[in-house]
């Protein structure tokens, strides 16, 4: 009787995604917790190509300071974002 290799061999999984809010005042440490409990292990494995994205989304009801977004602005581009943006509406 033949076995299949699929009998052999399950299926791993290959891909692994998620995502999560942080809070504003606690992102240093919520950050810490998830590279610590989560990234780490799946860079750990051999050949994994692990990629992390922060993705920043800010509303301001009364709109912010000319020198506020400057600063938000010059440091984004300082700190490599691939993507920045500031919207009047």
């Amino acid at each position: 009787m033949h076995t299949s290799q699929a009998a052999n061999h399950p299926r791993k999984p290959r891909r692994f995604h998620g995502s999560v809010v942080l809070s504003a005042e606690r992102t240093g440490r919520d950050a810490g917790r998830i590279a610590a409990e989560v990234i780490a292990h799946l860079s750990e494995l051999v050949g994994a190509r692990v990629r992390v994205t922060l993705e920043i989304e800010a509303e301001i009801p009364d709109g912010a300071p000319d020198h506020v977004m400057r600063v938000v602005t010059e440091h984004s581009r300082a700190l490599k974002f691939t993507q920045a943006g500031v919207e009047e509406e």
